[in-house]
């Protein structure tokens, strides 16, 4: 069994940074894919980045690669993304997922752990 507690989400303005994290509970996180979605009002929940069990494979959406970054830290449970340059089209609430395969995926239905999420709003 596998906990997720996502932090950091909150107010920022357009154009400003802001880093997300996921804190996990669980022996067997350094085994997972982790993964951030995103909901945006009245969207369906997508896919924004994942990151390997190794760390080594990392795969972004489009519409954020070369803003967010997706990085662990298994010493500490924890997945972070980072965002820069984020404008009004980031603004929804972030979701912590885990896949116990270990493989980046962008299906939803793989990943079988999901923290609460984390409210982001980006002011223009």
């Amino acid at each position: 069994q596998v906990q997720l507690v996502e932090t950091g989400g909150g107010l920022v303005q357009a154009g400003g940074p802001l880093r997300i994290s996921c804190a996990a509970s669980g022996r067997s996180f350094s085994t997972y894919a982790m993964a951030w979605f995103r909901r945006a009002p009245g969207m369906e929940r997508e896919f924004v980045a994942g990151i390997s069990w190794s760390g080594l494979r990392i795969y972004y959406v489009d519409a954020v690669k070369g803003r967010f970054t997706i990085s662990r830290d298994d010493a500490k449970n924890t997945v972070y993304l980072q965002m820069n340059s984020l404008n009004p089209e980031d603004t929804a609430d972030y979701y912590c997922a885990a896949a116990p395969g270990g493989i980046i995926t962008t299906m939803i239905s793989e990943y079988q752990y999901w923290g609460q999420g984390t409210q982001v709003t980006v002011s223009s």
